[in-house]
């Protein structure tokens, strides 16, 4: 039950009732309702400072997850690119190395991995955190573009190996004649005295003195590709084409002993010692050719000869005097 108020009135002398209007009774209510509510805000607002909500410890704990995923992958993605470098290193040091091949250009293996735009979606999101997504993506991409390169690399190696086999049979490794004792090697690669003209010419190969009929052999595996007779000159030469850029060459034979198109191996008899062409003594001139260019056919003799028999090949090879023939 409401209280009744009084109050005293000085010209009746007597106390009267208090009448409360309406708009005093709403007025108080709103008044009393506007402080309740300003507290309340006030309360929140401390309470928002010094605690956390439910729904802002769950983000907090998902973006803490977030963090701890994205470091891990980071680690993850670092540890494989440096992983990629250590078979980079192995293919272009060692594989490439022993295999013949040039390793691959540093500028090729770090290459980029697109245009400028590659990541504007991702930025046009606005997603929390941009730069390290995009940080992130751009490792990603770029470890892949290594792979990509590294794996075709290691096709490469894979073939060269398989034709590493090839390459060793392809490669003039012996003398063309049998020459254990060193002696039937007459004149050397170089400037010699020419036995026709008294000066000093190119000599393009090397000559083994030998008696008519001495066997010649093939000093690699290959295919014949030239058989030919001329009254001068070569005489009667055999070409034969090893493959892998590499060829040889049988000048001044007397007779043959292949045909061509004819495959052979590494020891296989081509013909015979003559004195064919321009020539002044039975012998043999034998030439190597790499990709076109003649070069020092006594570096191929490695495969029947020690390491003193070489040096003694070599010293003979280098000694300048009169060739047998061109």
């Amino acid at each position: 039950m409401a209280r009744i108020k009084y109050y005293y009135d000085t010209e009746t002398c007597k106390y009267e009732r208090i009448r409360t209007r309406k708009s005093d009774v709403i007025l108080n209510g709103l008044g009393i309702l506007s402080l309740t509510l300003i507290m309340a805000i006030g309360l929140l607002f401390l309470y928002s400072s010094y605690f956390e909500s439910p729904k802002e410890l769950i983000l907090k704990n998902e973006v803490k997850e977030l963090e701890f995923y994205y470091d891990k992958l980071n680690k993850d993605v670092e540890m494989l690119s440096t992983i990629l470098n250590n078979v980079e290193h192995r293919d272009d040091n060692i594989y490439r190395v022993v295999l013949g091949a040039q390793p691959i250009e540093k500028s090729v293996r770090d290459a980029g991995v697109g245009g400028a735009d590659r990541y504007a979606d991702i930025r046009k999101k606005g997603i929390t955190h941009t730069d390290l997504v995009v940080g992130l993506h751009e490792k990603v991409d770029k470890l892949r573009r290594k792979l990509y390169i590294e794996s075709k690399s290691q096709d490469e190696v894979v073939q060269l190996a398989e034709n590493k086999e090839k390459l060793f049979a392809a490669i003039p490794a012996i003398q063309p004649i049998a020459n254990k004792q060193l002696i039937a090697l007459a004149s050397g690669f170089g400037f010699r005295v020419h036995p026709i003209y008294k000066v000093k010419k190119m000599h393009s190969g090397i000559d083994f003195a030998a008696p008519i009929g001495t066997p010649i052999y093939a000093t690699a595996d290959g295919k014949v590709v030239v058989v030919d007779v001329k009254f001068s000159g070569y005489g009667k030469m055999v070409e034969i084409d090893h493959g892998f850029g590499y060829r040889s060459r049988y000048a001044h034979m007397h007779e043959f002993a292949v045909r061509p198109g004819q495959n052979i191996k590494r020891g296989d008899l081509v013909g015979y010692v003559g004195n064919t062409g321009m020539s002044t003594a039975p012998h043999l001139h034998y030439e190597v050719h790499i990709n076109g260019v003649q070069v020092d056919p006594v570096h191929y003799f490695f495969n029947d000869l020690s390491a003193g028999e070489y040096e003694r090949i070599l010293e003979l090879a280098s000694t300048e005097n009169q060739s047998l023939g061109m």
